[in-house]
């Protein structure tokens, strides 16, 4: 009786309050589900070898040019590799799905119900300058990167509903009741920038300026468009946090700037490069037979990727009226034939990509499961029939002239004729017309056959190639018709689904809603996913909001490899086993004795 005396008060009292910070015990890691794998006296991470040697230099191509050192604004663009120079309130360990631990952060304190979270920062936490990192640079952070950065931090930071400093030490975020249970590991990824530095300057304009951080690398070097050099912090103030030891052991890593990919890879056989992370099935299997190679002085790895794959694919902007249409989306999806890519092109290196968390438990098959439907039914009148009624992976023909027939049917349904060998809008006569857009030479030959089986069914289709300034500028203003473009996923997606697909996010400047999405349903389906209180109801969500993504059409699904391929000059070293879920080149190190002779092997250096 007295149990329901007090549920009976404390019903008639409203919520519940949010327990007190001084009731909540201080924690050195936080886990999405379930408890950290290591525990608080945990040494270093298990990947990394705190005994590696320090020293070297590594050197990586970066495609285009560059025109800032600011990473966070929507003008300019911004250096590779700039993340090196700042820490942040937590780290995640690369060999679980998602848990964060402390850096910037000693301590944790999060309210068992998620209204909110408290950081205790290190108080030996420096600025490369020496300024202490306190309270108030993290306020400044958030409120700074929401109000001034890329609308990709308001959409990943908005159910936070207050931040204040508790002391000098400790920053209070309070959270939205009901929301996003990723929210307070994400607040951890947050970079903590330097207010005192950024008093007299403006944030939102570009910069080639060495900026300010407190990370295990500093700028060294900055020359615009060509490259940029970071040098290893000597007087790191967190290098021996269980975190970092191990880790951040090369003196130098330098990114050198190439036109395109093809020349990357000539400038790596060259010796001018030390690593290079492979993206062609082509090179991978043709092109690594260069005398160095052959001698031992390159080494090629596959690193399995215990990610989910995310949906690489031709992009399909709805911002065009000609691609509103369901069915001419559909039609331009049956004229994309994987199979002959895949054999002729790519070596039979790939699996065709279906579903926007590939290679994942999150991924839709089948009908609707009994808890997909308690999320679809109420959107029921909003959705096609085939959302429920038909079974995924979808019933397509495999060879490409019935996929062609199809394809044309479905174009005639949309109001379309063949005129002279075109296809044209029957009420206007405009021919159906489409431009890829590209900013890589290595890329239009994968495109060439998709454009070629349009033009059997009369769509007029272009490459456009521009350097890289101009395909972000483009970007930025979602000025085109597709691209190539991806959505990547992590084994515990949330708040970026919002800018993925979110409807407020459709007409943000340089958003990550690519596609132009602005559908009610969608944007329920997201809640639904980042409230998600549980992994089975995190999978549910995802299953549900991958199978209305799919029946729409959206893209044009690619490929995917289930490894990382990297090739180098083989003088680093490195502990295995690798971390399950994500590559760590952190915890990497240059040998010196296999330095020396590979670096008087290579040339032009």
């Amino acid at each position: 009786m007295r149990s329901t005396v007090l549920l009976m008060t404390a019903l008639a009292a409203g919520p519940a309050l949010a327990a007190s910070p001084d009731e909540v015990p201080t924690r050195h890691a936080l886990a999405l589900y379930g408890e950290p794998a290591l525990p608080a006296d945990f040494t270093h991470f298990p990947h990394a070898d705190p005994e590696a040697p320090v020293g070297g230099t590594l050197t990586r191509a970066a495609t285009g040019s560059f025109d800032t050192t600011n990473p966070f604004i929507i003008q300019g663009t911004p250096a590779t590799g700039l993340n090196v120079i700042y820490d942040t309130l937590l780290v995640a360990n690369p060999d679980e799905p998602f848990t964060m631990y402390g850096l910037l952060a000693e301590g944790i304190r999060l309210d068992p119900d998620r209204q909110w979270i408290e950081f205790d920062l290190h108080p030996e936490a420096r600025f490369h300058d020496g300024t202490s990192v306190t309270a108030a640079d993290v306020i400044f952070s958030f409120e700074t990167l929401t109000e001034k950065g890329q609308p990709f931090y308001g959409a990943y930071y908005a159910d936070v509903t207050e931040v204040r400093a508790v002391d000098e030490d400790t920053v209070h975020f309070d959270l939205a009741a009901s929301e996003s249970r990723e929210l307070p590991l994400i607040l951890g990824q947050m970079p903590v920038l330097p207010a005192h530095y950024w008093e007299d300057r403006d944030f939102e304009a570009t910069t080639r300026d060495p900026l300010l951080g407190s990370g295990p690398y500093r700028i060294a070097q900055v020359d615009p468009g060509r490259r940029i050099v970071y040098a290893r912090v000597e007087d790191y103030w967190g290098q021996d946090l269980p975190v970092n030891r191990g880790r951040h052991n090369i003196e130098r890593l330098v990114f050198d700037y190439y036109r395109d990919q093809t020349v990357a890879l000539e400038a790596f056989k060259a010796g001018n490069l030390d690593m290079r992370i492979e993206s062609s099935a082509r090179n991978w299997a043709t092109a690594y037979d260069f005398p160095a190679a052959e001698a031992g002085f390159v080494q090629r790895l596959e690193v399995p990727d215990g990610q989910p794959a995310g949906m690489q694919a031709y992009v399909i902007n709805l911002r065009r009226e000609k691609f509103q249409d369901v069915r001419v989306r559909e039609a331009l999806n049956l004229a994309f034939d994987f199979e002959w890519l895949n054999q002729s092109l790519f070596y039979g290196a790939y699996e065709r990509t279906r579903s926007y968390f590939e290679n994942s438990e999150m991924a839709a098959e089948g009908l609707p499961s009994e808890g997909e439907l308690a999320l679809l039914e109420p959107h029921r009148e909003a959705l096609p029939e085939r959302v429920f009624e038909a079974p995924l992976p979808m019933q397509q023909p495999d060879e490409l002239r019935p996929r062609l027939r199809k394809a044309f049917a479905l174009l005639r349904e949309a109001g379309y004729v063949s005129r002279d060998g075109t296809l044209v809008d029957a009420q206007t006569g405009a021919p159906l017309t489409l431009e890829v857009l590209l900013f890589d030479t290595q890329f239009e030959r994968v495109v060439q056959p998709l454009l070629r089986n349009l033009a059997r069914l009369g769509v007029q289709g272009d490459i456009r190639i521009v350097d890289v300034n101009q395909y972000l500028n483009r970007l930025r203003r979602f000025d085109f018709d597709i691209i190539v473009g991806s959505f990547p996923q992590s084994a515990n997606p949330g708040n970026e689904q919002r800018e993925f697909w979110g409807s407020e996010y459709a007409d943000a400047p340089q958003s990550r809603n690519l596609i132009g999405l602005q559908d009610p349903v969608i944007d329920d389906l997201v809640d639904r996913l980042i409230a998600a209180d549980s992994r089975e109801a995190l999978d549910t969500a995802a299953r549900a909001l991958d199978r209305v993504l799919r029946w729409g059409f959206y893209v044009i699904p690619q490929w995917h490899l289930d490894t990382t391929r990297i090739a180098q000059w083989d003088k680093f070293g490195w502990q295995e086993p690798f971390p399950r879920y994500n590559l760590d080149l952190d915890a990497w190190w240059v040998d010196p004795d296999r330095a020396a002779e590979i670096e008087n092997r290579q040339r032009n250096r």
